[in-house]
């Protein structure tokens, strides 16, 4: 921002503050005069400074972070999601810490600069003592959601800035991080602002709850709601108690269901609150609690509820994940050395695991790696593509079905793929592609353990470990009606975002892995400049497609030699074309070079890919590819 700008922008602030400043003017919110008035007399700020937000050193950023590692965990995912369903661009979303230091971030890689010129990036200091009135230093004062719009902000600095934020609680009503989605583009439209603010609040307070649902489980945990349908969703209260019926937590929606406040109820017997006898509630808890039953109040009011009992094993102590040794997979980046080890400690406690990445990242891989390095690496490992197999198909294929249960069954039946991995671990992949009649059966199957094939009516014990996997936002297809609600909470419990081709820091390791592979024992070599062309390349097509490549590579090899003439004619990119859309024009580019090899053949083609054939003609028309007449 320009000096004179900024000054400008400080003359006004000193009017507000003084009351002179019109009553149109955005500084005429009261709340951001306060704010404004702290800023003056008790942080003693300017607003004409043009210094730089404070950013930590990764040593004292770290140490912000440690404490929270668990709510990072539970946010990240959300986090990914907000950033999404606002259409990634121009936007950021920040986790702070109660003292306002960034402790976890999502952007668009290609817009970091932007971002972090505006001191929106990891260990940036936001508390309103620092950088004067803004979403997140606001936010900390005031324990509620606030937006601070461009010259809302204290400091001229900020003013190119939209800033949406939400306080985040912990089960004893203790502000324990805040949610933060700032904007660096023009001013949007009344209706968009009102989205990011719903959304950012909805998305805090899911995190809220997450964090609450796994905060304690030593203790009971009540689930209720005056409408037995909204138990389970985000308006429904939170309790935990212990063995003696003490409350121990409570969440805000159960202190305005129940209008009480949290000193009323927190340390007091749940039979003050109760009509329905303890022994009654106690007989419904269960390990897995999914059916809602009827309990009555003091004051005669009638809920519904769930009842979670303790976990009674004894604590674990969890030994340090050793190195991953696996030849068969390449985890050398950092942020997948840690997904797959936090992914693995949860998996060995029957923790669903879910794999969030663009098509194509390896996530079937990634599943298979976290299997091999499991305690069931001796058990079976059945992975289904949800997307892949006919819905009419699906059904039979997870559930299996008795001889004779529909036309065109086996005489003697067949076993479905939940029971084929009984004892070991199921993968499904792009979960979200699952038809809803079967969401219903495999959600109940997952709650309740047991299966029962499709003609029968005899239920089999099922005893298996969940991965599951999409390359779509699972909470968009949640709002779409295309993913139920309680069948996403129960496959995410722990979520583990895989980083597209283009971002890994091991891709060179990772060329070497595949091409050794696609070369099955012959000796192949790269010339010249080949290495760093294919490291150079964009990858749209992630793992799948740089494996694609180089099988091409190697049939076309000539005496075991890749020239970089081979790699150019399959990637070729010209400057105007990489400047304006570089991850399209190689994705088109392989599309190209594979419908060519295989003649126009497209299931040949798809099936390469890992792609169904809709999909597959999708890119064709959006690439502009057409079969020669």
């Amino acid at each position: 921002m320009k000096p004179a700008s900024i000054n400008a922008h400080a003359r006004q602030v000193l009017q507000a503050v003084q009351g002179s400043v019109a009553s149109h003017s955005a500084a005429a919110d009261l709340a951001i005069t306060r704010s404004w008035r702290r800023c003056l007399d008790q942080y003693q700020l300017d607003p004409a400074s043009r210094r730089a937000p404070d950013v930590l050193e990764q040593a004292r950023l770290r140490e912000h972070r440690a404490p929270l590692e668990h709510i990072i965990s539970v946010a990240h995912w959300q986090m990914n999601s907000l950033h999404q369903q606002l259409g990634r661009d121009g936007h950021v979303v920040l986790l702070t810490d109660a003292r306002g230091v960034a402790i976890d971030s999502v952007f668009n890689e290609a817009e970091r600069g932007e971002f972090q010129r505006s001191g929106l990036w990891l260990g940036s200091v936001w508390s309103e003592e620092h950088e004067g009135t803004n979403g997140v230093g606001t936010c900390l004062v005031e324990r509620q959601h606030v937006t601070i719009r461009r010259d809302e902000h204290f400091r001229g600095q900020h003013v190119g800035l939209t800033c949406s934020a939400s306080p985040i609680f912990d089960a004893s009503g203790e502000l324990l991080a805040v949610l933060n989605l700032s904007s660096v583009r023009e001013e949007s439209s009344l209706e968009q602002r009102f989205k990011a603010m719903a959304l950012t609040n909805l998305s805090a307070r899911l995190i809220e709850s997450c964090f609450f649902l796994g905060h304690d489980p030593q203790r009971y945990l009540l689930r209720f709601h005056p409408d037995a349908g909204f138990v389970g969703l985000l308006g429904e209260g939170l309790l935990s108690f212990d063995e003696s019926a003490r409350i121990c937590s409570v969440n805000a929606a159960a202190l305005d269901l129940l209008g009480l406040s949290r000193e009323q109820m927190v340390g007091q017997s749940l039979t003050m609150l109760l009509e329905t006898p303890m022994e009654q509630l106690l007989n419904q808890a269960s390990a897995q609690a999914h059916v809602c039953w009827p309990m009555r109040l003091i004051d005669g009011r009638l809920f519904y509820g769930q009842l979670r009992e303790p976990i009674r094993s004894a604590p674990l102590t969890l030994a340090p994940v050793p190195p991953i040794k696996d030849e068969r997979v390449c985890l050398e980046d950092p942020r997948l050395q840690r997904g797959f080890a936090r992914a693995l400690r949860v998996l060995e406690r029957d923790v669903p695991v879910f794999l969030q990445g663009e098509t194509g990242t390896g996530k079937e891989a990634f599943a298979a790696a976290l299997h091999r390095a499991s305690s069931r690496a001796g058990q079976p490992f059945v992975a289904i593509n949800c997307a892949a197999i006919p819905e009419t198909l699906i059904e039979s294929e997870l559930f299996g079905y008795r001889g004779g249960s529909f036309t065109g069954a086996r005489k003697d039946g067949m076993v479905g793929k939940l029971e084929q991995a009984h004892g070991g671990i199921l993968f499904l992949d792009e979960i979200g592609d699952m038809p809803l009649a079967v969401q219903t059966r495999l959600l109940r199957v997952l709650e309740e353990r047991q299966v029962v094939p499709l003609g029968s009516a005899t239920p089999r014990p099922l005893d298996v470990r969940l991965i599951s996997a999409s390359h779509q936002n699972l909470q968009a297809c949640v709002a779409d009606g295309r993913l139920r609600e309680d069948l996403f909470y129960r496959v995410g419990g722990f979520a583990v975002e895989l980083p597209p081709l283009r971002e890994r820091s091991d891709k060179g390791r990772l060329l070497d892995l595949l091409l050794r592979e696609e070369a099955a024992g012959a000796n192949v070599r790269l010339e010249a400049g080949v290495r760093q062309h294919l490291l150079a390349q964009p990858w749209p097509g992630n793992v799948r497609q740089l494996r694609t490549c180089l099988r091409t590579l190697v049939a076309l090899a000539v005496d075991g030699r890749v020239t970089l003439e081979d790699v150019q004619e399959l990637l070729p990119v010209s400057h105007d074309q990489a400047v304006d859309d570089p991850l399209g024009v190689s994705e088109r580019q392989t599309l190209l070079s594979l419908i060519e090899a295989e003649h126009w053949h497209v299931a040949r083609v798809a099936r390469r890919l890992g792609i169904s054939r809709n999909t597959l003609y999708r890119k064709l028309r959006q690439h502009g590819i057409n079969r020669p007449g």
